[in-house]
């Protein structure tokens, strides 16, 4: 039997753009009945492991002006101008909001906001808690939404399906995981705040969970996804588990060296945009050029060969215990868990992993997508502040620009909207329950297994569509995802159970990845040049004539994506050269 509940304003995703945006919503209309839907408990949501820090100016020799320069530059100009002067602008106050609630910012020994050096910035504006900053952010923002009696939270709970009427987004359909009760969840409104999908990769800093579920969900109900194909690299993660080393390491001096023991990136145009000694500030180069520096180190033999392939070094040693303990002790404990390396004594083996997603949801300044009543906030969306390469610190302050703002935007929505269609609405939800017990959970006689088709999804994506792309390469993997989608017809489940069937879970998962890593594929092979994390061998040079645009994906109606494009937001820094180093 189908439940059914109702609320004004549904948020699906609980981690640190779902709770700012469900606090905003009930900071702007206390009357609002507001429910945030998570398939993890939302202290478990990916945020937590964010270590670096979050970008703002605070200190007297930094600028907005040079904040958003360096936003621009290093995103290859593919950046929306307006969103980044906006983004920047409300960083500050929203770190500093997260101050006032008890996020405990490292300080200096005066008692004022520290901040470190983070990649591709000419100034030091990262303000950070330890190494744990994302953790400390996603406490305090939980701890915080805990005081508003309007929000009601649907712990793991998946979400398969949004629900439409009359062209405008009006709720979800979702499994309750504990029992595998299928729900329809009415709203006048609904915010994607699922974050990113760094699983369609086989070696990824991201948790299990980013499997581009939002992403999926607005791209099946008809809203484009934008600049899928930037997708950026980290170039230090650990081999196999793919956990990430924070840029904060390097940050704090610690240095990249190749297996003959040398500082190869003062080989490569890649330090931070400043006079002369590059020394110190190489290894705070932009993300996408540290990674594709590895590539060229692999092609010349310098990188040395492990378990699970090529990594170079991350060396520490040199900072000393006190440091280490004071300034990275979440680093520490992972080379030591995951590892048995201790960076005080040792070097730490890593190697390029995918990190974050450029792309994603087409929005506004406002998080309101295309669709009527949808909106997108976080990694999900694409604002877009990021461009072709966003700059480490930059991700924790959009979640809370953006997740603000599109709560704001969403509650004066609701706030004018009538109750919804129930009848119509709950027709689409009976027909989705459907679907999940005849694709799914009552189909027999298949031969697939998700397993199978997830390595060969993970291992095609990145030979064809990694750091560097080839128009043959990319090609076949269109053709191969293809397949698996086909293939993906033919999956049966093993586990016919209601309770917990986490065999359902990962097949819900793998269809909304194939769709995903199509979008990704088939925006990488149209755009002909080369543009911060989209290489192109074939088309190594960057063409502004031509591709000063953000690509939008459609889903066309054999499910197959079409790609178009749009200007880039222009308005005081028009395209240059994006010069790193001496």
């Amino acid at each position: 039997m189908l439940d059914v509940s109702s609320h004004d304003v549904l948020l699906v995703g609980g981690g640190g753009a779902g709770l700012r945006a469900a606090i905003a919503i009930s900071e702007a209309d206390a009357g609002l009945s507001v429910a945030i839907v998570s398939k993890v408990y939302p202290m478990r949501s990916h945020t937590v492991s964010a270590e670096g820090g979050a970008a703002g100016v605070i200190h007297p020799d930094d600028s907005l002006e040079e904040h958003i320069y360096d936003t621009i530059s290093g995103g290859d100009w593919l950046c929306d101008q307006d969103a980044v002067e906006t983004f920047v602008k409300e960083a500050p106050e929203e770190l500093l909001r997260l101050e006032h609630w008890g996020c405990p910012w490292s300080r200096q020994e005066d008692g004022h906001i520290a901040v470190r050096p983070f990649g591709g910035m000419k100034k030091t504006r990262t303000w950070f808690a330890a190494d744990k900053t994302g953790f400390h952010l996603l406490h305090t923002l939980f701890q915080t939404s805990l005081k508003f009696s309007a929000i009601t939270r649907y712990d793991e709970y998946f979400v398969t399906r949004l629900l439409i009427n009359d062209g405008c987004v009006q709720g979800v359909v979702a499994i309750e995981l504990a029992t595998g009760r299928i729900q329809a969840i009415i709203a006048k409104a609904v915010i994607l705040c699922t974050g990113g999908c760094g699983r369609v990769f086989r070696f990824t800093t991201n948790a299990s969970i980013k499997t581009g579920d939002g992403m999926a969900l607005a791209y099946r109900a008809g809203a484009p996804l934008k600049d899928m194909e930037f997708v950026q690299y980290h170039p230090t993660g650990l081999p196999f588990t793919g956990i990430l080393i924070t840029e904060a390491a390097r940050a704090e001096g610690g240095y990249l060296l190749n297996k003959e023991g040398y500082r190869y990136l003062q080989d490569y145009n890649l330090g931070t945009p400043q006079p002369k000694p590059v020394l110190r500030s190489m290894e705070l180069g932009p993300r996408d050029r540290l990674s594709q520096a590895f590539v060229k180190e692999q092609e010349q033999g310098r990188t040395s060969e492990g378990l699970y392939g090529p990594v170079v070094y991350l060396d520490l040693r040199h900072l000393g215990e006190k440091v280490i303990n004071a300034r990275l002790p979440f680093v520490r404990e992972l080379c030591l868990k995951y590892e048995n390396i201790d960076p005080v004594k040792e070097l730490i083996p890593v190697r390029p992993v995918v990190h974050y997603m450029m792309g994603g949801v087409h929005t506004d300044l406002n998080g309101a997508t295309p669709l009527k009543g949808l909106y997108a906030a976080g990694e999900v969306a694409c604002v877009s502040i990021n461009g072709a390469n966003r700059l480490g610190s930059n991700s924790l302050p959009e979640l809370l620009v953006f997740g603000a703002r599109a709560g704001r935007a969403a509650a004066a929505f609701a706030a004018g909207q009538q109750a919804p269609n129930r009848r119509q609405i709950l027709a689409q939800a009976l027909d989705e329950e459907t679907r999940l017990h005849d694709q799914f959970l009552q189909k027999s006689g298949g031969r697939e297994r998700i397993s199978t088709l997830r390595d060969e999804m993970q291992t095609t994506m990145e030979k064809g569509a990694g750091i560097y792309r080839r128009g043959d390469l990319l090609t076949h993997t269109a053709g191969k995802l293809i397949e698996l989608q086909e293939r993906l017809g033919s999956v049966t489940l093993y586990d016919r159970s209601h309770v917990f069937n986490t065999e359902l879970v990962s097949a819900l998962e793998l269809s909304f990845m194939l769709d995903v890593a199509e979008c990704i594929t088939h925006a990488a092979l149209q755009r002909t040049e080369s543009r911060g994390a989209h290489q192109r061998t074939d088309f190594p040079a960057r063409n502004d004539e031509r591709f000063l645009a953000h690509s939008l994906v459609y889903r066309q109606t054999d499910g197959r994506p079409r790609t178009e494009y749009l200007p880039v937001t222009i308005t005081r820094w028009p395209p240059g050269e994006r010069v790193y180093g001496r």
